[in-house]
């Protein structure tokens, strides 16, 4: 179209009369080419953007990704569009070139086993060997474990509260949070009823106490 109307122009320059018009279709015709080149430009950009992540296998179906902080699996992969199923059912629609111009995370790129952690803040008065021997119990009674690695320990000491540390794997991101919540939930409940006084509790000391008002004004004084 844009070379129509570059020849049409052309010819109304020829003559006298219509010059103005001919030379108006020539900037018109100029500006559709810009215009028309820069949309181009991105469809190209976008549909070479598709066939990269087609050969480089950067992301798969079903793959488990973190893009705009939003968890979700790829459910669609297109030559100009992917889809995202986000955790709770909603579609992300993202262009091709977002995978290959934006970092994101694949938390299965290789494979889909996955190490997680629960972090507990407790008092210094925990009982570490009764914790660990509830951690281990309990990944001992669910399947949700895949038995490859665990550990409990103590990662921080300050401010009053010793923070533990429970090191669990999982088969895939979603059974790991599985696991995640059933460690965290028997943990939180060996405490209530075994060691109570391992609840997170705030202290404080009073170092001094104000003199009364009627120490410093008797009555009758002058």
């Amino acid at each position: 179209m844009a070379i129509v109307v570059l020849a049409f122009g052309a010819v109304l320059l020829s003559f006298d009369g219509v010059r103005a018009v001919g030379a108006s279709l020539l900037a018109s015709a100029g500006l559709v080419s810009v215009v028309a080149a820069l949309a181009a430009q991105s469809t190209l950009g976008n549909l070479f953007a598709g066939m990269q992540l087609a050969f480089s296998d950067a992301i798969r179906i079903d793959d488990v990704v973190i893009v705009e902080d939003e968890y979700g699996t790829i459910e669609e992969i297109t030559l100009s569009y992917v889809v995202v199923k986000l955790w709770d059912d909603r579609r992300l629609v993202l262009p091709c070139t977002y995978f290959t111009n934006t970092p994101f995370q694949n938390w299965t790129r290789k494979d889909s086993e996955m190490m997680g952690t629960v972090e507990l803040d407790l008092d210094w008065r925990i009982d570490l060997q009764g914790l660990r021997a509830e951690f281990e119990r309990c990944l001992g009674e669910t399947s949700l474990y895949n038995g490859r690695s665990s550990g409990l320990v103590v990662t921080s000491a300050v401010q009053g509260l010793v923070q533990v540390r429970a090191t669990v794997t999982a088969d895939d991101p979603g059974t790991l949070f599985d696991l995640r919540c059933f460690v965290r939930e028997r943990l939180v409940g060996w405490v209530q009823a075994h060691n109570p006084d391992a609840l997170p509790r705030q202290r404080f000391e009073v170092v001094g106490e104000q003199a009364a008002p009627s120490a410093l004004f008797k009555p009758g004084a002058a």
